[in-house]
């Protein structure tokens, strides 16, 4: 019965933790489904070389930790030619060597490796990040074109009716020939800037599947209301830097040079060489075996290249610093630009309301006879303008937010250190 009880329990944990993914996934409906994204950016052509690049390092880490000596097999033969006597001998040696690291460049050699496979990790997971930045950004311009063939499609359906009520009215009289010819005039311009921007659109399409053929473009997608950023820039600065594979790379790599320069520092103590040997003298009348070992001498070189691997390593950790500076100052416009954007969503949406309003009035008093063909055609462009500045705006709003919850790793899983916790909170 317990056990009973526990498995239902279970149950139904896992629906609810279900039904909250779902719905965090319809709170999202203007992005790509995460299957597709996941899928894209696993095919994207930086995110394959990065993982070759992974792969090339985990095999470069079982060449440090094995080491560059081998085992080197040496013989030789000769002929002893005894004057005295007239004899010629023949006489024969072998040796099998091998230089042996000192144990402290072992330990060394090992986290060398392990420290270069940790920077291709990082290096993989800001492959993944920088081609979701660039998805993102290609998905959202294609929403942006979208966005001004469904106005402008708008735009020409209304001229159209506003054509037909002129050309009725004209036969009526009451009105001029010139408002009709005004009016078809205001539809085939409506209808060139719809072609136009259907061709933006397309081309804006075809550039997201070329980059990412695993998204399939959609034939609409319902508008999203921009939310607003929670938290502050120190929260988010925290968060950004918590989770970047690129600071994460440049420690690393840091970190390898440090290694490096220890490794030179050490390698001031030569390796040894030590052999055994054996050989056959005096025709086999004389037979030997031992051991020997050999020493390299080095007359400053060792020192010099100890030298310049510092210098190398002191770069890195100066490359360390740039690169946490120059970060906190994307994550700072990131910021900005989400709680600007959408403050800027909000003014256009007010004033578009506002124009919309203005339309529909001047347009019944057109009807009515109020009113002038030239003041309902300019008041249909603010209308247009204004509308079309709104979506443009609430684009820019949704994306620049979205941008920041890619740079935390709150949007899309980018790496291997427990982002599928963090993705999809917020």
């Amino acid at each position: 019965m317990k056990h009973i009880l526990l498995s239902g329990r279970s149950a139904l944990l896992l629906a609810l933790l279900s039904g909250i993914a779902c719905a965090e996934e319809l709170n999202r409906p203007d992005l790509p489904p995460p299957a597709q994204v996941e899928s894209a950016l696993n095919q994207h052509l930086t995110v394959l070389n990065a993982s070759s690049e992974l792969r090339m390092e985990h095999a470069n880490q079982r060449k440090w930790n094995s080491g560059n000596y081998e085992f080197n097999l040496r013989a030789g033969t000769g002929q002893r030619n005894i004057v005295s006597t007239g004899q010629n001998l023949k006489e024969w040696d072998v040796a099998l060597e091998r230089p042996l690291r000192l144990f402290n460049k072992v330990g060394i050699d090992e986290g060398i490796g392990a420290a270069s496979v940790a920077r291709a990790e990082y290096a993989l997971g800001d492959a993944r990040h920088e081609a979701a930045r660039t998805l993102l950004q290609l998905w959202f311009a294609w929403q942006r074109e979208q966005a001004q063939v469904a106005l402008w499609q708008q735009q020409v359906d209304i001229l159209k009716q506003q054509a037909q009520m002129t050309e009725k009215r004209v036969k009526a009289g009451d009105a001029p020939k010139l408002e009709l010819n005004q009016a078809q005039a205001a539809a085939a311009q409506a209808s060139v800037s719809w072609h136009q921007a259907q061709l933006r659109a397309q081309l804006a399409g075809n550039d997201l599947k070329r980059q990412f053929p695993a998204i399939q473009l959609p034939e609409k997608l319902p508008p999203v209301t921009p939310q607003t950023v929670e938290h502050d820039f120190a929260f988010w600065k925290s968060r950004v830097l918590e989770h970047n594979h690129e600071l994460g790379m440049v420690q690393e790599q840091s970190r390898v040079q440090q290694l490096l320069a220890q490794r030179s520092r050490a390698d001031q103590l030569p390796d040894p060489t030590v052999g055994l040997r054996y050989s056959n003298e005096q025709g086999g009348n004389e037979k030997a075996a031992g051991v020997y070992v050999s020493v390299p001498i080095s007359f400053g070189q060792r020192r010099a290249t100890a030298e310049g691997v510092a210098q190398q390593a002191a770069i890195a950790a100066d490359q360390e610093a740039f690169v946490k500076r120059r970060l906190e100052g994307d994550i700072y416009a990131a910021h900005t630009q989400a709680v600007s954007s959408f403050a800027t969503w909000q003014q256009a949406r007010e004033a578009a309301q506002a124009i919309r309003s203005n339309t529909e009035l001047v347009g019944k008093a057109y009807s009515l006879g109020e009113s002038s063909l030239s003041d309902s055609l300019i008041a249909r462009r603010f209308a247009l303008e204004s509308s079309l500045a709104e979506n443009l705006a609430q684009l820019d709003a949704n994306e620049a937010r979205y941008r920041l919850l890619l740079d935390a790793h709150q949007l899309w899983p980018l790496g291997n250190e427990g982002d599928e916790h963090h993705a999809n909170h917020y």
